[in-house]
């Protein structure tokens, strides 16, 4: 009778062994957090040593190894990095392949999605966690600002990180003086807005005059071109000094994502002022 006992006593810890949740099962939303960063991170940062990498380990309560090999399976199941002949770690990519089916297409609704996951593991309002001031506004105009506010933020650690915070044109490597400009505008057209091949790393300077369309850049050599109107308008020296130094000099082109040809002809025919 003991052993019967016994018996049935090991067979009631197994079963409740196998309906605990395990710790190693990444849930949903913890997939959605680490695919918005592995969509912000160049391939070659994709480890441990990256801070963000760091943080989001750390934020999930799982480490920055536990972070990082789920950051290289989502690589295993990328048309872009396979296609270029680099691997991700494939064991393990079948639990991330459904949430980058789901999403690779809505990259809109990832970042909002993964914006508020982060908010309730910061235990935190949406806009406390994106440091948005206490401003009179609900409704839609408070859906319109957080989720302009979250794919900004989004598109500009995409592109800094892709120009490893270096602006394109000069060389200069502050965060702080830096913009992440968009080849085609932000309001012409929904669908670029986040595509990482719409995006430049430049200075306050070499932003402005490329959003005014005084500057472009060759879309088959990647070399800028300066408006002759800015020419006209600037003494000698002054644009000697900003802008003849730099016409037909050859970008510093990101890790990944160069800009697109096709973007950058269109800012060329429709916004370079001849």
């Amino acid at each position: 009778m003991l052993a019967y006992y016994n018996l049935f006593i090991y067979i009631c810890n197994v079963n409740q062994l196998f309906s605990m949740p395990q710790r190693n099962q990444w849930t949903h939303d913890e997939l959605v957090l680490t695919l918005a960063l592995y969509f912000q991170l160049p391939f070659g940062r994709l480890n441990r040593s990256t801070p963000e990498v760091y943080e989001l380990g750390q934020l999930l309560g799982r480490g920055e190894n536990s972070a990082a090999l789920r950051l290289v399976n989502f690589a295993a199941c990328d048309p872009y990095i396979i296609n270029s002949g680099r691997h991700g770690m494939a064991s393990g990519s079948k639990v991330c392949q459904p949430v980058w089916d789901e999403y690779v297409n809505d990259k809109e609704r990832l970042y909002l999605e993964a914006a508020q996951i982060r908010a309730r593991l910061e235990r935190k309002t949406i806009e406390e966690s994106l440091n948005i001031s206490n401003a009179d506004f609900n409704g839609h105009e408070r859906e319109t600002v957080i989720k302009q506010r979250v794919d900004q933020s989004a598109f500009r650690n995409m592109i800094l990180n892709n120009y490893n915070s270096t602006c394109a044109i000069t060389g200069i490597n502050e965060p702080k003086l830096l913009i992440t400009s968009h080849i085609i505008p932000w309001s012409e057209r929904t669908d670029t807005r986040l595509n990482p091949e719409n995006g430049i790393c430049l200075s306050a300077l070499y932003d402005k005059a490329f959003d005014q369309g005084l500057i472009t850049i060759r879309p088959d050599d990647f070399t800028i071109m300066i408006s002759d109107s800015l020419k006209d308008r600037l003494s000698h020296d002054v644009y000697r000094e900003h802008f003849g130094k730099v016409e037909n000099k050859k970008i510093i082109l990101p890790e990944e994502h160069i800009p697109n040809p096709d973007f950058l002809l269109y800012h060329v025919e429709n916004l370079f002022v001849r």
